[in-house]
């Protein structure tokens, strides 16, 4: 009876189990038929009072006609709550996979996730494009080109919604930078907004029928998203056909009404301003309908009952949280996602020949799975650099670790300021005023300024006060220094040095440590004098200083020098890139000299890199033979860049972005930046370059600077040969679709992937347009002398433009080029086809 019981109990499981993961189509009738039923019981206060989320990050429950409460996580490199969960790859380093069937696989392991944790919707995947390597969120979205990003996110949403959590896509639209996120006016094009934009959000709604759509911050054209008629509403629900939920980012609604009629259906995460003081006068006035409430009603409804809401609990305490089979697809994320950069024959290492590796730098350890703001999770355990090299080496290789480099806190606890007297510290002297005004309310010495607290969203002081800390620095030596500052949140202050402004933080939602280098001269006293605008009611403020001769550790000069090999792990983290604010282009501080330092010591150097996108290397990058960009690579990091230092595996990732040498050189460079304007007015950014981002342009452009390294390239341990290209017409009516064949061949002696590519240019067409544009991609592995025969198809999206006259794609009769390889600037094989009206 025992056995039959336990036989019963496994079948019902594998039942539910499989009911759990289906979810009815779109335009399910008995799913519309039944959401009607629960519609016509509700009262318009009732319907009225569904339109904004309670308790931050919840949908309103009603009881009455069986809606339960809704529970929202953050995303998208895991559920970041409740909890310590799984983290996966940032999105770039996802993208760097070129792995739309990964991508699935990591969606559904994040939907065990939600569902293990009582989760109903996944606030990602988030698909805005990479425009510049400053974006502080750049490390969520996936590069610079739609089609990958779009193909990537339906992907993780299929894995996602197959295990019943609604996946978000996110940020509805052109939210492409942190600067001044909330405030920020995005000036763009139609066909712009088309092309680039908007294609992957596109996808993600008509192929992966994603359950919701989250609008961004900025305003698009003069409106907030969450008000902007044409695009949420016209676009995304009337053109598209969405169906799902589009609810606003947290705080991101200005105007009920405009926002009511411009299709937002959630305020989140409460109605503040779609609230019933506001949603019910106008209602019975007729500015609003009530057509149009039982829409956005409908939708919630609806969505609860196409992921099964309505009949089951959404947690299944079966599913582990620590859910071995998910490590294994954040392993596999972190080992896809890895970009070999430089390799001078130094890659692969030999464990029978190397005795001692040095791995030294900020982030060798501990392991930087997510970077900041609300994509950081919290991990049981993240495997680290020097943790996932140590597991690897076994005993046999002598691992020797030293970090290089003192932290902020290190900096900050040094006394190293005088009084204008000659005591110990630097005078402190608060105001109770924001602006410096008056005698100070209080005045002290203190001995070091080390309060610096790296936190983000915090609740504003009432009363303002503002702090100016005064004295001198004498230095023991002549040479550089570098006066480090910190703080945090909306806090603002400015160093001064001798008088003059050295480091200076203007009001932004968050904040990374900034720097400024000095020279001076031994005994030759400075004086310093630091403002700072506290936005809340304490000290978060860090100041420090220190000599760039002492900068670098002695003991990681030394391990350097007496090891066989050094990896240096330098690059971002969760307080120097995260949501909320731009990050520099340039690595942060103290981490070039480090790169210097220890490649001056052994000529055996390896540099890895955590971060969202590109950054400076002109200084030190002829000073090492390898760079290996590991993004932010999750919690199994550190044991995926053993085995590819190693060679257990071959590098996979393909850059999804154009890496450049200078910012520069990049085609945004000009247009990135908001201008200064009015008090009381918009920021604005215009997107002047149009269509050619990131490879569209450096192709476009051959006599122009061109990338470092190129969209879609990546190094690994063999070769590939393309050959054989054939199209199935050479001539073609504009609506047919062609289907690209070729061969590729792993011509090297070790197994490897590579990443076929098919690139469409329209040298005929009536208006500009880039040489080369990504129009289809897969992903082979091949081990060696192993040719696979690959077959991919254009269909008439892939030739069109879109037309801003006619409001529409369109194909210009005339020649086309068909271009295949795997990089924007390696396309060996080309083909030409002529396409008809």
């Amino acid at each position: 009876m025992l056995k039959k019981a336990l036989t019963v109990a496994l079948l019902t499981g594998l039942a539910a189990s499989s009911v759990f993961a289906r979810i009815a189509a779109v335009d399910d009738t008995a799913v519309d038929q039944r959401v009607d039923a629960m519609l016509g019981k509700l009262t318009l206060e009732q319907k009225v009072s569904l339109l904004g989320g309670v308790e931050n990050f919840y949908v309103r429950p009603v009881p009455a006609i069986g809606l339960p409460r809704l529970t929202m996580s953050d995303g998208p490199f895991g559920v970041r709550a409740p909890g310590p969960s799984t983290a996966y790859a940032a999105g770039i380093g996802l993208a760097a996979s070129f792995d739309p069937e990964l991508a699935q696989r990591v969606g559904t392991a994040m939907g065990r996730d939600a569902r293990a944790r009582g989760v109903h919707f996944l606030l990602g995947p988030g698909v805005n494009l990479y425009r510049a390597p400053q974006n502080g969120r750049n490390m969520e979205y996936y590069g610079e080109d739609p089609l990958l990003a779009g193909k990537i996110a339906v992907g993780l949403i299929k894995g996602v919604q197959g295990e019943g959590v609604v996946a978000t896509v996110k940020h509805f639209a052109a939210n492409n930078s942190e600067y001044d996120r909330r405030h920020l006016d995005t000036l763009i094009d139609e066909r712009t907004l088309r092309e680039l934009y908007l294609p992957a959000f596109e996808m993600a709604v008509k192929e992966g029928h994603v359950g919701a759509v989250m609008t961004s911050y900025n305003l698009v054209n003069g409106d907030y998203l969450s008000e902007n008629q044409p695009i949420s509403h016209d676009i995304l629900k009337g053109e598209w056909g969405f169906r799902g939920l589009l609810m606003s980012d947290w705080e991101a609604t200005h105007d009920g009404v405009k926002a009511f009629n411009a299709g937002l259906d959630l305020e989140m995460p409460a109605a503040t301003a779609m609230k019933p003081e506001t949603i019910l006068p106008a209602l019975r006035d007729g500015r609003l309908t009530d057509a149009a409430l039982d829409d956005k009603v409908r939708r919630i409804l609806r969505t609860a009952a196409r992921f099964g809401f309505l009949d089951r609990d959404q947690k299944d305490a079966a599913l582990p949280l620590f859910d071995p089979e998910n490590n294994k697809a954040a392993l596999d994320a972190a080992r896809e996602a890895l970009v070999l950069l430089k390799n001078d024959k130094v890659l692969p290492l030999d464990a029978n020949t190397i005795r001692t590796i040095a791995v030294i730098g900020p982030a060798a350890h501990p392991g930087n799975a997510s970077a900041g703001g609300s994509s950081h999770i919290d991990t049981f355990r993240t495997q680290s650099i020097l943790t996932g090299l140590t597991d690897r080496l076994g005993g046999k290789v002598r691992v020797l670790y030293a970090r290089g480099l003192p932290s902020p806190e290190q900096v900050f606890k040094q006394e190293a300021f005088v009084t204008a007297d000659g005591s110990p510290g630097l005078k402190r002297e608060t105001f109770a005023n924001a602006n410096f005004n008056g005698k100070p309310s209080a005045s002290d010495v203190d001995g070091k300024i080390d309060q610096w607290k790296p936190e983000l969203w915090t609740t504003p002081a009432v009363d303002r006060t503002s702090i100016r800390w005064s004295g001198r620095f004498v230095p023991k030596t002549s040479g550089r220094f570098l006066f480090l500052t910190a703080a945090a949140s909306k806090d603002t202050y400015v160093l001064y040095i001798d008088g003059k402004p050295v480091t200076t933080q203007p009001e932004r939602e968050g904040q990374a440590p900034l720097y400024a280098t000095v020279d001076l001269k031994a005994g030759k006293a400075v004086d310093v004098r630091l403002d700072y605008r506290p936005d809340v009611s304490y000290s978060r403020m860090g100041l420090g200083v220190v000599s760039l001769d002492d900068l670098i550790s002695a003991d990681a000069r030394k391990i350097a020098a007496s090891a066989d090999a050094a990896v240096v792990a330098v690059g971002f983290d969760p307080t120097s890139e995260s949501e909320a604010y731009d990050r520099t282009f340039d690595l942060p501080w103290g981490q070039e000299a480090l790169i210097e330092a220890v490649a001056k010591a052994n000529p055996k150097t390896i540099v890895t890199v955590t971060s969202g996108g590109a950054y400076a290397t002109d200084r030190w990058l002829g000073k090492v033979p390898a760079l290996l960009q590991n993004w932010y690579p999750g919690q199994e990091g550190g044991q995926a860049i053993a085995e590819v230092l190693f060679g257990d595996r071959a590098p996979e990732g393909k850059l999804p972005i154009s890496f450049e040498h200078r910012f520069a050189d990049n085609p945004v460079h000009d247009f990135y930046d908001a201008p200064a304007h009015p008090a009381g007015t918009n920021p604005t950014v215009k997107y002047g370059e149009g269509v050619f981002l990131g490879y569209r342009w450096y192709t476009s452009n051959p006599r122009k600077a061109q990338p470092l390294y190129a969209f879609g390239y990546g190094l690994t341990y063999t070769t590939f040969r393309f050959a054989n290209l054939k199209l199935s017409a050479t001539q073609a009516h504009a609506d047919d679709s062609i289907t690209v064949d070729v061969d590729v061949t792993n011509t090297g002696s070790r197994n490897g992937a590579n990443v076929v590519q098919v690139y469409v240019g329209d040298p005929s067409a009536k208006v500009a347009r880039p040489a080369k544009e990504l129009k289809a991609f897969e992903k082979v592995r091949l081990a060696p002398g192993q040719t696979r025969h690959v077959s991919l198809t254009l269909d008439r999206r892939a030739f069109a433009y879109y037309d801003v006259h006619r409001h529409d794609w369109q194909i210009d009769a005339g020649r086309f080029k068909v271009y295949v390889g795997d990089a924007s600037d390696h396309t060996p094989l080309a083909a030409d086809l002529t396409l008809g009206n």
